[in-house]
């Protein structure tokens, strides 16, 4: 099992330095990957229509593919996962381009998570339809694929086409994965169906998470498809003071099945980008990942 963590979003800040020296010693630690959310705009909890999100507009986030170019500049090896991309609030074609030339330049270390987004708000901003967000991200997938494969692409679908064109360069991996982020039974559906594999949303446990595992393994199974070949994430989220406890949570994790599990941070009291990488050095020689 692969252990990455998540950048620290809403609690780091974005001083440049501060973002490249997380990076970096992410990678010198020995974790696999870094993944980071994604998120436009934050609405104002004050505005006439009302507000309820987990984030507003007093929330900072970097954009994943500006953060993760830096990043890239920044590291050698370690992978670069958004986790998820707001996929169907964006243009697909603009995607494509961006997350080849992400993956070109990292030398192909990119592993794309895509999901549908719950911010009604942001999908109005950028003048995309939040109803009908589903069906549009099964045809994005697919146009995304082609986009990665093939020199030239002629595509027409409900919401896009595509006349004789294509992206130069391509990308190094040919297609980039693309997993889904998810919780609803009808997401974990699609992801089965359609996906590389699944970042795992909403749980905070091993035994929690069965029943979607459970849920994911029909899917497949109805698909034609194995878990052998689907790779599953979830999140851990950190504690101060668990550190005797992280081993057996990791071993649960891997006893589910998971190819991979991302630290997660935020949330734990940590002030600081300091505090935040200190955290990542105990998990670090809790698991025996560094020297």
């Amino acid at each position: 099992m692969r252990i990455g963590v998540v950048f620290p979003q809403t609690e780091y800040g974005h001083d440049p330095v501060e973002v490249r020296d997380f990076a970096q010693a992410a990678e010198g630690l020995g974790y696999s990957h870094i993944v980071a959310y994604d998120h436009i705009l934050g609405a104002n909890p004050e505005r006439p229509a009302g507000w309820s999100g987990p984030y507003t507009y007093q929330h900072p986030f970097l954009e994943p593919f500006v953060l993760f170019a830096y990043m890239a500049a920044a590291t050698a090896s370690i992978e670069l996962a958004p986790g998820v991309l707001i996929l169907p609030q964006r243009q697909t074609a603009l995607v494509a381009k961006q997350a080849a030339t992400l993956d070109a330049l990292s030398g192909g270390r990119l592993r794309l998570g895509v999901g549908l987004g719950w911010n009604a708000v942001e999908y109005e901003a950028l003048g995309e339809e939040f109803h009908t967000r589903g069906r549009r991200l099964e045809e994005q997938v697919e146009l995304l694929r082609r986009l990665w494969t093939e020199p030239l692409v002629t595509f027409t679908g409900q919401w896009h086409t595509i006349a004789d064109a294509g992206l130069n360069p391509l990308p190094i991996q040919r297609p980039i994965p693309l997993w889904f982020g998810a919780s609803a039974e009808s997401a974990i559906r699609r992801a089965a169906r359609l996906a590389d594999g699944w970042m795992m949303t909403g749980t905070r446990s091993a035994d929690e998470a069965r029943p979607s595992l459970d849920l994911l393994e029909r899917w497949l199974h109805e698909c034609g498809r194995s878990r052998s070949h689907f790779g599953v994430e979830a999140r851990l989220v950190y504690r101060p003071g668990d550190a005797s406890a992280w081993p057996q949570q990791v071993r649960a994790w891997e006893a589910a099945g998971l190819t991979h599990l991302a630290l997660n941070t935020m949330g734990a009291g940590l002030t600081g980008p300091a505090a935040h990488q200190q955290a990542l050095r105990e998990f670090a020689r809790a698991l025996g990942l560094s020297s």
